[in-house]
């Protein structure tokens, strides 16, 4: 009887969710609320543990992305689990009944291609092979997966090579590609950085860096890039495209004149609010808004900023901004303020914003109101902004769940922070006794609407220590202090693999999906207790 109300309760919650974007929602709270499945009461080392391990043919840095009942020509409906990889290939897997042979399976590299090397990118953060890193979305109305790949071409005998960077809108159900793509990335803008000439920038396939998730909304396919190690010339730059038929809408530099100012956000993906407004952060760079540039039209250079913007027939327009009073020293300390991604605090009804938190290297928390950006704070803090030194670092973005908003920063505890009135509290309502042993990252929240909240956190410490493991953790969402689960506690069995550096886990029906070194590891309730 126990089993046949578990299997009811899956099949129940398989009818209705989703996970088509990076941290499940534009908001980007990074909460699934309609899980059935597990539970405080059931998510422990004895009742819960890892599954298996899907291989795949490249390192999985995009977060695992989730669709119920699709019915697949010849197979039948299955809920799918959707897998893109450094080796340029994407991966359909039955989320129900994980098994090593997915439903489909394309690699999209094309002829004489294959993914780039670390060495091409002068870079060893993604290792040893760049393809697929930013997480694809999901168009559920279309079924329509779109995916941003990196590739070197040999372009003759000789052996010459292009670097080609390729927008492609594959189906849900077979990966064949769609509405005539893919489409290469080209973008020009005005400017006079390095790398310009006669007063034009171009985008650079080699250099340009996608880390940040994919975002679909207002009608349009955004895409953002920053830089590899820091390796110039790159520049910040949001592209916008229609999702039928892939031609590129507006182009945005975030620093034209003056290069840097990338988009990366620890993986995280730019937000969205109800409206078609989007919201990123920049990285190091140049700041000089003041200084008026008629041919661009964007008001100057935004390092270390949060940017709004909208777009608005073949113009992204930036709508307001906010920028720290000690941006200067940010960027000269590596501050980077883009290394933490936008969330946006929805309101009772989980749609409108009514606040948005952002942080960086600093470790500072900050908060505004989304419609009242206060521009370049001058030479001292706004009053318009609340902050908080609320860790050594942040990379990644919080998640938020019935009220409250969870933090897992570098060399800290994750941290709990309870909303009133729409400001969040300055000091945390509970917090884990464990902390993070490197640089923490964005946090996932499981739940059954305001019921059994579960906080899922994946320690990376080891990224850059080759054949380390990642370590799964789970807390109770109403008191950190309790943890619930680790793999740590039994990792002959539940190791989920090589840790890859701000990787986020994806719950969905009772399974928790983590990317690693050449395979999905999964985890879910196991067998019944005899």
């Amino acid at each position: 009887m126990r089993h046949a109300l578990l299997f009811l309760a899956t099949v129940l919650s398989a009818q209705t969710l989703r996970v088509p974007t990076s941290q499940y929602d534009n908001l980007r709270t990074g909460a699934n609320v309609h899980e059935t499945v597990l539970t405080p009461g059931n998510v422990n080392a004895r009742q819960f543990g890892k599954i298996t391990s899907l291989p795949v043919d490249g390192n999985v840095y995009a977060q695992p992305l989730y669709l119920s009942h699709v019915n697949v020509p010849g197979k039948g409906i299955h809920n799918l689990l959707f897998i893109a990889t450094e080796h340029d290939s994407v991966y359909a897997f039955d989320a129900d009944s994980p098994a090593a042979t997915p439903i489909w399976h394309v690699n999209l590299l094309g002829p004489n291609a294959t993914p780039l090397a670390a060495a091409d990118v002068q870079c060893p953060f993604i290792s040893p092979e760049l393809g697929i890193t930013s997480t694809p979305v999901i168009d559920t109305q279309t079924g329509t997966l779109y995916v941003l790949t990196r590739a070197k071409r040999r372009k003759n005998f000789l052996s010459d090579v292009e670097y080609v960077q390729q927008l492609h809108a594959l189906a849900i159900t077979t990966g064949k590609e769609k509405f005539g793509g893919p489409t290469e990335i080209h973008a020009s803008v005005s400017g006079t950085g390095e790398g310009s000439v006669a007063g034009k920038l171009s985008f650079d396939p080699l250099r340009e860096n996608p880390r940040a998730a994919l975002l679909l909304a207002g009608g349009a396919v955004y895409l953002t890039w920053a830089s590899s190690c820091d390796v110039r010339p790159y520049y910040g730059w949001i592209m916008a495209y229609q999702p039928h038929t892939l031609r590129q809408l507006a182009v945005f530099n975030t620093a034209p004149d003056t290069g840097e100012s990338g988009i990366w956000q620890s993986d995280t993906g730019p937000a969205a609010d109800n409206v078609g407004n989007v919201y990123v952060s920049t990285g190091n760079g140049h700041f000089d808004a003041a200084r008026a540039r008629p041919h661009n039209g964007d008001g100057g250079d935004y390092g270390d900023s949060l940017l709004k913007l909208r777009l608005q027939g073949n113009r992204l327009t930036l709508l307001s901004y906010f920028t720290p009073y000690d941006q200067d020293a940010l960027n000269s300390t590596d501050g980077d303020l883009g290394s933490g991604g936008p969330l946006l605090i929805p309101d009772k009804t989980g749609k409108q914003a009514i606040g948005v938190v952002f942080g960086g290297k600093a470790g500072v928390r900050y908060q505004a109101d989304p419609n009242h950006l206060p521009g370049f704070e001058g030479a001292h803090p706004s009053p318009m902004v609340d902050r908080i030194a609320l860790a050594n670092g942040i990379y990644g973005a919080p998640a938020y769940w019935d009220g409250n908003l969870y933090y897992f920063g570098s060399d800290d505890p994750l941290k709990a922070f309870t909303i009133k009135q729409g400001k969040v509290a300055t000091a945390p309502s509970s917090q884990s006794s464990n902390r993070s042993r490197f640089s923490g990252g964005t946090p996932t929240v499981s739940a059954n609407g305001t019921q059994d909240g579960i906080v899922w956190t994946l320690e990376t410490r080891a990224w850059n220590r080759g054949g380390n493991a990642a370590i799964l953790n789970a807390y109770d969402a109403r008191n950190l202090a309790h943890q619930l689960y680790s793999s740590a506690e039994n990792p002959q069995r539940d190791t989920p693999g090589t840790a890859l550096r701000f990787t986020i886990p994806t719950v969905a029906n009772g399974r928790v999906y983590l990317g690693t070194a050449k395979s999905v590891a999964v985890y879910g309730l196991l067998a019944p207790l005899r």
